[in-house]
């Protein structure tokens, strides 16, 4: 063996750099060291608080499951008005509202501890948390110093981790000629097939809202019919100019072929039904109306599923679209 090789780290000591990685691996150290009915990792974003990786033994928690961010116990962690550790919740009358909608869903809440995992900003990305069905004994509070360590551990994991998508990203965004429709300037099928493959992956580890949105135009044929494909051609651009100033720069937005559009915007499933509404409006003004289907991706399902019933909501709505105009 030579000296170089000697300073190689085998595999299995090897430090984490991903982030869902290095959460499988907090809460699977907790679970074992400071056992708890569940241990788990969140995402707490557009106004829901998402599980990303749990480790549980009493109440079936399980990625992409979540709640409101209203009705959260680790809300009033981070704001403050609690402790990070609560060995009995019952002592904490800031608590009864959320123990009282997790009662209701037969979510019994004993014990919490929750510390905030941060963004590079300073802004909360997250919680790391732990939930017991009974009380724990006040002594319990001794592990609030080794919560804190790791959430830190984890929010330094996820700065690494970020910066290193980003740089990924910004080198993918220069897109080859093969992934672009050289009519609108927009992703082509190619390229927007090979962004859902890239960014599955990613998605899944950080959580972020995403909806996908299939777009599908409603008078294309009828412009290529009465004034020429080339009036056709200023009619795709016209659509894809408006679909650019009205997404959010770094959405990726397709033209999957034809009159078909796409994107995934970052925005949380509450935030789905007026993006549709304000797509619509714009393009209507735009004198390029546009049948449209939404749905949010999931932390479990992921981006196929979630494009299978956008597709379904948007036929369902191009059909509901021609109902209407035939009926008036």
């Amino acid at each position: 063996m030579s000296a170089a090789d000697e300073n190689i780290v085998v595999t299995d000591v090897m430090p984490p750099r991903a982030f869902d990685q290095a959460c499988r691996m907090v809460v699977d150290y907790l679970a074992d060291s400071v056992p708890l009915g569940a241990w788990a990792v969140t995402r707490v974003a557009a106004g829901r608080q998402t599980v990303l990786v749990a480790h549980d033994r009493e109440y079936g928690i399980e990625p992409g499951v979540g709640n409101y961010w209203t009705e959260a116990m680790c809300r009033t962690m981070v704001t403050g008005e609690t402790p990070r550790v609560v060995p009995d919740v019952g002592t904490r009358p800031e608590l009864t509202g959320p123990r009282e909608s997790a009662a209701a869903l037969d979510f019994e809440i004993g014990a919490y501890v929750g510390t905030p995992i941060v963004q590079p900003d300073g802004a909360l990305f997250g919680t790391l948390l732990g939930l017991n069905k009974e009380p724990m004994e006040p002594g319990f509070v001794e592990h609030e110093g080794l919560l804190d360590l790791l959430s830190s551990l984890l929010s330094s994991v996820l700065e690494a981790d970020t910066a290193s998508v980003e740089s990924a990203r910004e080198l993918e965004r220069a897109v080859s000629e093969a992934e672009t429709d050289q009519l609108t300037g927009l992703l082509n099928r190619r390229g927007w097939t090979r962004w859902l493959e890239r960014e599955e992956e990613r998605f899944r580890r950080f959580g972020d809202p995403a909806c996908v949105v299939m777009m599908d135009l409603d008078g294309l044929k009828q412009v290529n019919d009465t004034e020429g494909h080339d009036a056709g051609d200023r009619y795709l651009q016209r659509t894809a100019e408006t679909l650019r100033r009205a997404t959010r720069h770094g959405d990726p937005l397709a033209r999957l072929g034809g009159d078909e559009f796409a994107v995934v915007a970052t925005v949380g499933p509450d935030d789905a039904g007026p993006l549709v509404a304000r797509l619509q409006a714009v393009l209507d003004a735009a004198g390029t109306p546009c049948s449209v289907g939404v749905a949010p991706v999931g932390v479990a399902t992921g981006f196929s599923e979630a494009v299978s019933e956008a597709d379904a909501a948007m036929y369902s709505d191009k059909r509901a679209r021609k109902g209407a105009e035939a009926r008036s």
